[in-house]
């Protein structure tokens, strides 16, 4: 009984929650990508290397019906495909960061001012300066200098 109590615990933290929703949704989006690359992307790369297909290359290791082949052109369609998930995951990524890009926060007001007088620091709403006892500029005479 303990042990199932454990495994509720467990498996009732949030992190192992959001961990099992980000593979639920991996899984689709990894589906969306393989049929963008090999829907879209490939039949155009078919078509810019006039339709051949990488994946029928080898070379035959030895002579014989039965002779070992080493099938280059498979790895080079693996390569390809990765490229091209790579790139439309980059893609992605990029526009997903820029719709979630907050807009710069403005410069928060200063809580000092300096003195003009003595250079002491004093608070900004100041009217007199509390160490030379001289009469501050008014903000709006401030803000036109």
């Amino acid at each position: 009984m303990r042990v199932i109590k454990e495994f509720k615990e467990f498996i009732s933290r949030g992190n192992v929650i959001d961990m099992a929703v980000g593979v639920i949704v991996g899984s689709a989006f990894t589906a969306i990508v393989n049929s963008l690359v090999n829907d879209i992307f490939s039949p155009v790369i078919g078509l810019l290397t006039g339709g051949m297909d990488f994946s029928s290359l080898y070379i035959t290791l030895g002579a014989g019906e039965n002779a070992p082949k080493l099938n280059y052109g498979a790895f080079l369609s693996a390569v390809i495909n990765f490229l091209l998930i790579a790139v439309v995951v980059f893609l992605f990524v990029k526009l997903v960061n820029h719709l979630r890009r907050k807009k710069p926060e403005a410069p928060a007001r200063p809580a000092e001012q300096t003195c003009p007088y003595c250079k002491s620091k004093i608070a900004i709403d100041a009217v007199r300066c509390p160490h030379c006892t001289s009469m501050l500029p008014s903000e709006h005479e401030r803000s036109e200098d």
